[in-house]
């Protein structure tokens, strides 16, 4: 989140995700939710009902859930399609860190980050590096474990 004015980056199909994870928590999970609500009251005492206690903690996790999403998608700034040859958020880099093999990776904002997937966050350490940059640059900064890393700019898409 830019602390700065209170927005959320997302690209155009990031926003549509978090609006479609809305839909199905408000919708499917709520009914189902209500369900085992219904079905653990069914079994008599409350008190000593483990099935009420999880149906209950589920529907606290759901509520919290949609209550972030709103919050999201109120707050959210869609990220402008950037025809500039630098690096910036909704570009995808190829990117060679450490002398390692290239990589493509997409930039995107905090709430759409996936390392595991190659989407970094610009607000990441190696995001923050080369957001700004262009091809054929090379980038040197160091981890909070004062690891210093080196990323060369193969490629901006």
């Amino acid at each position: 989140m830019n602390e700065k004015n209170n927005t959320y980056k997302l690209t155009k199909k990031g926003l549509e995700e978090l609006k479609n994870e809305l839909e199905t928590l408000k919708t499917d999970e709520r009914e189902r939710n209500l369900e085992a609500l219904k079905d653990a009251r069914a079994q008599g005492d409350l008190s000593e009902n483990a099935d009420y206690d999880a149906a209950r903690e589920e529907q606290a996790r759901i509520e919290k859930r949609i209550k972030e999403l709103e919050n999201f998608i109120k707050h959210a700034e869609i990220i402008k399609e950037d025809q500039s040859n630098k690096v910036n958020i909704g570009k995808r880099v190829v990117l060679q860190i450490n002398g390692q093999d290239p990589k493509l990776y997409t930039i995107v904002g905090t709430l759409e980050a996936d390392p595991l997937n190659s989407r970094i966050s610009n607000e990441s350490p190696v995001g923050k590096a080369v957001i700004g940059k262009k091809q054929g640059e090379r980038v040197m900064f160091k981890t909070d474990a004062n690891k210093e890393i080196t990323v060369k700019i193969v490629e901006v898409k």
